[in-house]
């Protein structure tokens, strides 16, 4: 399996290669945000998978268009799990990002960055810190 460079030793992550666990994958946790969808799952015990580590697979169909855009969506979402999983992913689990049409390439990336965070601290039951206050919901009068 190959490593994604990781700024944390400590914490080594790796790429999923196989279909078998894309699929296990997308029947575990999700959660969607507008610049991509996060299925995450913790593995069983009995796999054959060092329990320290934190794996990360990635996905753009050709629903995001030609090779050339599929190919920048998935290096945006790559660069988007060195910078956050590090820090923010758990070891023992398995995270797959897929990515959305006319969202993943073209959205900014510091704002991938808070959305990344804030996916991952919905799915590990997290307080999630706000980066900014949030509009009120309710009715225009």
């Amino acid at each position: 399996m190959a490593a994604i460079r990781s700024s944390d030793p400590a914490r080594p992550t790796a790429i999923l290669r196989q279909r078998a666990d894309y699929l296990r994958a997308a029947s575990a946790q999700r959660k969607s945000m507008p610049g991509f969808l996060l299925q995450a799952r913790a593995r069983r015990e009995d796999e054959p998978v060092a329990p320290d580590l934190i794996r990360v697979g990635f996905t753009c169909s050709k629903k995001l268009g030609n090779a050339v855009a599929r190919n920048r969506a998935k290096r945006r979402l790559r660069e988007l799990a060195r910078a956050v999983l590090p820090d923010a992913g758990r070891p023992g689990w398995d995270y797959v990002l897929v990515g959305r049409p006319e969202a993943t390439a073209s959205r900014d990336f510091a704002q991938l960055l808070v959305e990344f965070a804030a996916a991952l601290a919905v799915i590990h039951d997290l307080p999630i810190s706000p980066q900014r206050p949030r509009k009120p919901r309710g009715k225009k009068k």
